[in-house]
């Protein structure tokens, strides 16, 4: 964060075009992260790119490094890596929609690079759809069917494997 731009609430606000007490409302809910600072409040501007990537349904967003290995780029988030299509170098935030991801039982051969097994650490059933947060080193939230959830018999401790396409990974400084 050597270089990031840092903003007051009043500056988000304006960003947003919504009041000051919205933004500390945001960051109190926990919708906004920011930074204290004494008694002063500021936000980075990584933190604000966070928050408009969820903002937009981009629920799994994480801050990575870029790794090079084999010609292939991959954002490294822990020892977690996660194969990305991109110019950029060093330090990126990455997203995916949890609506890209797709839950599975067993490998099946496809065009996705991006194949990572994990367990179920939490199921939130909205209806008839149903976020399924998979545990592969990192937390990763998938958006299914509550009829797959049944089908698939998922609950908490499941193995599955959580697979999504390179371009499906969104990737900004």
């Amino acid at each position: 964060m050597s270089e990031d731009i840092l903003y007051t609430p009043d500056e988000i606000a304006q960003k947003l075009k919504i009041t000051k007490s919205t933004v500390y409302e945001m960051i109190k809910r926990g919708d906004l992260d920011a930074h204290r600072m004494g008694k002063h409040i500021r936000i980075a501007q990584s933190q604000f790119d966070i928050y408009l990537l969820k903002a937009k349904g981009y629920e799994n967003s994480y801050e990575a490094n870029l790794i090079f290995e084999n010609g292939e780029t991959f954002a490294e988030i822990n020892s977690v890596k996660i194969q990305v299509n991109t110019n950029l170098e060093g330090k990126v935030k990455i997203s995916i929609r949890p609506e890209d991801i797709i839950l599975s039982k067993d490998l099946f051969v496809s065009s996705a690079r991006n194949i990572h097994k994990g367990t179920v650490s939490d199921i939130i059933i909205e209806g008839n759809r149903s976020k399924v947060i998979l545990n592969i080193g990192i937390p990763i939230t998938s958006l299914i069917t509550t009829k797959s959830l049944t089908d698939l018999s998922i609950e908490k401790g499941t193995e599955l494997y959580a697979i999504f396409k390179t371009m499906s990974v969104k990737v900004c400084k």
